[in-house]
């Protein structure tokens, strides 16, 4: 069966080059923290750029000499430049052949970026903040069989000129390298760097003068565990199937959201990791013991995901805050609000038991919050996940205003002793994927982090999409371009839960 963009005219490559820093730092091992093992996969993300030679120059450029070849230069010596202070993100991963561990080689291997031509014109892809297949044909994937870390480039870049005259471009970074926060920052500093951006460089480069902090002192310090005492993604589920299953079918059917069995096995004291365990031995036990059977049926299903983003206006999301504290007590935060609003909406279009244990995991930023305080410029992951758990009849139930004093209870549940216990939980060799689960709604805050700002040219950009991320269902909240109080929630859904889903979200944010 034919991909949708198929029908759009081939995106050519005409130029693939390996990008090295400027400045050759000492080969060395990086070590990383458990958070940095957790997905070593790249991130991809595409920005849209109207055609440059239509915008103003006022008089420091003649933007007719801004060709292909010229802005592919720009960010190729930008890259150079930006590489040579982030030096870890030339280097490539490596597994520690004595624990089986993921670790950073800083070894100088280089970045790669890609120049390429397509004779699509911006306007025939529609409205771009709805996902659209074609942007897959916008940045570069290489060949990874999964384990070959020392070849995979750590990040990489694609700059595609269309036929309108505008340009994406389409990037890839490590998520063992960076988080949202320092991805952030790292591709800021490569568009400061950029020739392309020369004017805009002298009015912004006192904002991104933080050092880059590449050292994971702290989060090791925590994560200091022995290895056999945390949870092994890899070998998880073939443990629930074998050892656990017979308590969890003897436990009270009614009240499986809070399983005292569970905490005396494993229980870490993480709630993300408490839940995370609870899920999957209730999956275990619907399934008759076979977790991946399920799996792979929600996992046949993973191409036919449908992308689905929805615009809340700034003075749409205050009318929720004020609804749902009409009766008054404390305010909300615009996330706190609208993830209650999603979870309980997604929870009711899967149609699930109302006995059964739902949950919602959000990434929380660790930064300030553990002892002592990662450094300004810290540019690892720092993110743990909070969350919150109820039977999906309790979710239904309760009001939203309930739900969101949940929410903040999870997040400031986040200290020091929460991220220590869940660096334990996620503590052994390479982590595995765990199997989708339906009763688990994740979301990712990216609101403070808008990277429409991000001027690789002489503007901002007119639009900044996600690709297909690793776990296809996870929900965005991110900062609409034209309002940066408004927010942008994106989620990956199946066909069948699509229109259940927008019936029941619609219906919530115009109460």
């Amino acid at each position: 069966m034919a991909t949708k963009y198929e029908r759009y005219p081939t995106v050519s490559i005409s130029k693939t080059v390996s990008v090295y820093p400027k400045i050759i730092h000492p080969q060395k091992v990086l070590n990383l923290s458990n958070l940095d093992r957790q997905c070593p996969t790249l991130m991809y993300l595409v920005f849209f750029y109207d055609n440059p030679n239509l915008l103003s120059c006022d008089g420091y450029k003649s933007c007719n000499d801004l060709s292909l070849n010229s802005v592919f230069n720009s960010l190729k010596s930008g890259l150079e430049e930006t590489l040579s202070m982030w030096y870890p993100a030339a280097g490539r991963l490596s597994l520690n052949p004595n624990d089986g561990k993921l670790n950073l080689w800083c070894n100088n291997k280089g970045a790669v970026l890609v120049e390429a031509t397509s004779q699509v014109k911006i306007s025939d892809l529609g409205d771009l903040t709805q996902y659209n297949e074609f942007y897959e044909k916008l940045v570069f994937k290489p060949d990874f069989d999964g384990n070959d870390f020392p070849r995979m480039p750590l990040v990489v870049g694609q700059v595609t000129k269309f036929g309108c005259g505008g340009y994406s471009i389409g990037i890839g970074t490590s998520h063992s390298l960076f988080d949202g926060p320092s991805a952030y920052s790292f591709l800021s500093a490569w568009a400061s760097n950029s020739a392309i951006n020369a004017k805009q460089n002298t009015h912004d480069h006192h904002l991104l003068l933080i050092k880059p902090v590449h050292e994971r002192a702290t989060l090791l310090t925590l994560g200091n565990y022995n290895s056999q005492s945390g949870v092994n993604n890899s070998l998880l589920i073939s443990k629930i199937d074998q050892h656990v299953i017979t308590a969890a079918n003897n436990s009270n059917r009614n009240n499986q959201y809070d399983m005292p069995h569970m905490k005396a096995r494993g229980s870490v004291g993480a709630a993300a990791i408490d839940h995370l365990l609870q899920l999957l031995i209730q999956a275990s036990t619907t399934t008759g013991g076979n977790i991946a059977s399920s799996s792979n049926i929600f996992n046949q299903k993973y191409c036919s995901f449908v992308f689905k983003t929805f615009h809340l206006s700034s003075s749409l999301i205050e009318n929720l805050k004020r609804e749902v504290f009409k009766d008054g007590g404390f305010s909300c935060s615009s996330f706190e609000v609208l993830a209650a609003l999603l979870w309980k909406a997604r929870t009711k279009a899967m149609g699930l038991r109302k006995e059964a244990m739902v949950c919602l995991q959000f990434a929380v930023d660790t930064r300030n919050k553990v002892a002592p305080p990662l450094p300004a410029g810290f540019s690892g992951n720092a993110y743990v996940l909070a969350s919150v758990a109820l039977a999906a009849g309790e979710l239904e139930r309760i009001s939203h205003k309930a739900i969101v004093e949940k929410i903040r209870q999870a997040k400031d549940s986040v200290n020091n002793d929460y991220v220590k216990s869940y660096m334990e939980g996620v503590q052994g060799p390479q982590q595995a994927s765990l199997p989708p689960l339906k009763e688990l709604t994740l979301v990712s805050d990216w609101t403070r982090m808008p990277f429409h700002n991000i001027n690789f040219f002489s503007s901002r950009a007119t639009h900044v999409s996600p690709l297909v991320p690793p776990i296809p269902q996870i929900a965005y909240f991110m900062q609409n371009p034209n309002d940066d109080r408004a927010v942008d929630v994106r989620i990956g859904l199946l066909p069948d839960s699509l229109d259940a889903f927008c019936s029941y979200f619609l219906a919530a944010i115009a109460q």
